[in-house]
């Protein structure tokens, strides 16, 4: 017997200039019943190129229309000639989408890119559609980490040090890799693209001084927020927070650690599926 239904598109990774800036992009178009709906568009965490999330993108529906792409600075994406603000950055990344074709979009933002897909939601609500915060907090006023963790993000060595990266996993990550930090750190790193080092302390910068907490009660889109019980970076007490306060907001507490999007892909990308699914609409 054979399989009629649409096969899923080749992902295609291409370099697109944007206000001057040549970002490195992967567009995997919808097929089938996505074929005219909004794209997934995935906001990576801190230092990490687009290949960090290919296992949750394996475990999508291969139908759904997804898009990646390098934050300036990261990965093969050009370094930008300054150091820029979250808000820009979101300006950057729907005139980013626009390039490509897409007026409307879902986002996903896990860790830092939570940040940025919270700024996107506030500052472009008629193009995002739909949004996943996953494993992230609200910036500065937020519970944090321990002060070991904050160390350790503090700098990109576990991005360009497989055997640090290992040594330090179960400690910022918890979760699986605590008990299997060398498979977690290498789901994570063997095939992401470090970029230079000034691109990760752009990317810290950009957070400086920036929070969405007195802003969450004017996201209006359907919100699903996603976190962890055993999440050293974002403490669970946040996603709870957020899921209050955004009006449309809905929380899904998942047992493990702060990279289980990537971990425990065959998990949390159907509820991710689901949730992008609800009451579909096309326009």
């Amino acid at each position: 017997m054979t399989d009629d239904r649409p096969q899923p598109a080749p992902d295609r990774v291409r370099n697109v200039t944007v206000r001057g800036i040549t970002a490195r992009v992967s567009v995997r178009p919808g097929v089938g019943r996505h074929t005219h709906a909004p794209p997934l568009l995935l906001c990576n965490g801190i230092g990490l190129s687009l290949e960090g999330l290919q296992a949750f993108v394996d475990h999508l529906d291969p139908e759904r229309g997804v898009v990646r792409f390098d934050v300036p600075g990261v990965g093969g994406s050009a370094l930008p000639p300054m150091p820029y603000t979250i808000a820009a950055l979101s300006s950057w990344v729907t005139a980013m989408m626009s390039r490509l074709g897409h007026r409307r979009f879902d986002v996903l933002g896990i860790s830092w890119g939570g940040g940025l897909a919270q700024q996107l939601a506030l500052q472009s609500p008629r193009k995002v559609r739909r949004v996943v915060l996953v494993a992230t907090g609200t910036g500065m006023l937020m519970v944090p980490g321990s002060p070991e963790v904050l160390r350790i993000m503090s700098t990109p060595r576990r991005h360009r040090d497989p055997g640090y990266a290992a040594a330090v996993a179960g400690t910022i990550y918890g979760g699986t890799m605590r008990t299997d930090p060398v498979r977690g750190s290498a789901l994570l790193h063997a095939a992401t693209r470090a970029g230079p080092k000034r691109g990760y302390y752009y990317q810290l910068m950009a957070m400086t001084g920036w929070s969405s907490l007195p802003f969450l009660p004017l996201v209006r889109q359907p919100t699903l927020v996603v976190g962890g019980d055993d999440d050293p970076i974002i403490p669970v007490a946040n996603p709870r927070m957020q899921a209050r306060l955004i009006p449309r907001g809905r929380l899904h507490i998942y047992r493990g650690g702060h990279l289980a999007l990537v971990t425990e892909a065959d998990q949390l990308a159907p509820v991710v599926d689901a949730f992008l699914d609800e009451n579909e609409t096309h326009g």
